[in-house]
């Protein structure tokens, strides 16, 4: 299972029997929660009407035709139209049982016929003439429909005794309206709060994954090959990244050492081999000529190591080197053909003519020694590798945004295969004539400058030859 998937299943798991569990018990609270307030108010209004009650029990009772009993009545029939935060109320629902202190019934505003029967068994009057607090409830049937009413009492005192008892009852199911309302909103509320924890726990789980993918396509691109920054994350993924990007770069420095000692060594075989065999030749008695010529081999051989020594010293510090050093303002062309004089005899030992195939007027901001140093190692490279008697063609172009050098050889060119490699450390193709091959830093050095000065080496096949263009921003 994907990553995404188990920390939104996960998320989901929490979430949901989280809002199940508190939405099972806000709705198992709110009817007792009503019941309760109602209870509250039903203690008041039994007290109430109990001290109401008193003047009339003082004078022997209250009567079906008394005062109490025409106030009930008139209650019973009074009018109502409220409306209670959205609900509409038009009936009056409490019920007033009035009993004497033997629990025998003197008034009930509910049932009349009920006058004279005996209630001192039920609880709430027998708790409150014991003194206690009397409070039932009890289930009732009514048109049909079984409910169950709410019953508080409350004592009816005169002289410092108990001579009666006041019983307000109110059915359940008067306030049944609230508490399914409460109950509806209660459940929306709830489905609300899980949808939008869930909306939430996609968004941190998408974040979260896409952080991740982020890190696994770096990860990918480092493995192949790409040197490419690490992503820009907060908090423990942004420390991750970094440390991944560290990691890389050891093993990269430890693969690119371990591959330049492997291709250094090689390097140095063929002269060495070369100086050893030379040497021990010249120990024997030979002719002036082969002497001659063995000693001509080992300075050309000798020769050879220290521009592969000079090149190896220069490459490495170019790549440890981080920004330009000094900048000038250089006309690209009357400087490239400044240059042309360094190799001038070279040039002339191979029959080589340059030939300018594009000359446009371009200034560009660059680090004329380091310039210097990419522009001889490609003329030296273009050099080798162009047939005797041949040209060099030499342009300088100019696009929106960068100045364009670019030199190109009659020579054998290189396979498609090695277009790839064109421009790393040691990567090199064989001379025309031989099966000598060149270091290859020359062109690294060359690529290496201008990464530097922003641009890059670009490498294009001529048919015949090889044609390559230094690449600077302007």
């Amino acid at each position: 299972m994907r990553l995404g998937l188990r920390v939104f299943f996960g998320f989901f798991l929490i979430a949901g029997l989280s809002a199940v569990l508190l939405l099972k018990v806000f709705l198992a609270e709110v009817k007792p929660s009503v019941r309760e307030v109602m209870e509250d108010l039903m203690v008041d209004t039994a007290h109430l009407l109990a001290e109401t009650a008193v003047q009339e029990f003082a004078q022997g009772g209250p009567r079906t035709d008394g005062p109490l009993a025409q106030a009930l009545q008139r209650y019973r029939q009074r009018p109502v139209d409220a409306v209670i935060w959205g609900l509409r109320k038009q009936t009056l629902d409490l019920r007033i049982v009035v009993t004497d202190a033997r629990g025998r019934v003197l008034l009930d505003s509910g049932e009349p016929s009920a006058v004279g029967q005996d209630y001192s068994q039920w609880r709430d009057v027998a708790r409150t003439l014991r003194g206690e607090y009397g409070a039932r409830s009890s289930p009732q049937v009514a048109e049909q429909d079984r409910t169950t009413v709410l019953v508080v009492a409350a004592p009816v005192q005169h002289g410092g005794r108990t001579v009666g008892v006041v019983s307000v009852s109110k059915p359940v199911a008067s306030v049944q309206r609230f508490i399914d309302r409460a109950e509806r909103r209660v459940f929306w509320a709830g489905a609300l709060l899980l949808a939008v924890s869930l909306a939430t726990g996609v968004a941190v789980t998408l974040w979260l994954v896409a952080s991740v993918r982020r890190l696994r396509r770096y990860a990918q691109q480092a493995q192949a090959g790409q040197a490419i920054a690490p992503p820009d994350m907060p908090g423990e993924l942004g420390d991750l990244a970094h440390a991944m990007d560290d990691m890389r770069r050891r093993l990269e420095g430890r693969e690119q050492l371990e591959h330049d000692v492997r291709a250094l060594t090689h390097e140095l075989k063929s002269p060495l081999a070369a100086l050893r065999a030379s040497g021990e030749l010249l120990q024997d008695e030979l002719p002036p000529a082969d002497r001659q010529r063995f000693a001509a081999q080992v300075l050309d051989q000798t020769a050879r190591l220290q521009t592969l020594v000079e090149r190896v010293l220069a490459l490495s510090q170019l790549e440890a080197q981080v920004g330009l050093g000094e900048r000038q303002r250089i006309a690209l062309a009357d400087w490239a053909d400044a240059q042309l004089a360094h190799p001038m005899a070279r040039l002339a030992q191979r029959g080589l003519q340059v030939v300018w195939t594009q000359r446009d007027a371009v200034m560009v901001d660059a680090d004329p020694a380091l310039l210097e140093l990419a522009f001889g190692n490609l003329l030296a490279n273009a050099i080798d590798f162009a047939p005797e008697n041949s040209t060099l063609e030499l342009a300088v172009s100019t696009t929106a945004t960068s100045a364009r050098l670019t030199l190109r050889d009659h020579g054998p060119g290189v396979p498609a295969a090695g277009f790839a490699q064109l421009g790393k450390r040691f990567f090199s193709t064989a001379r025309p004539g031989s099966r000598v091959k060149g270091s290859g830093l020359g062109l690294a050095i060359a690529r290496r400058v201008a990464e530097l000065h922003g641009g890059r080496l670009a490498f294009e096949a001529a048919e015949p030859g090889l044609r390559v263009t230094l690449v600077l921003p302007r």
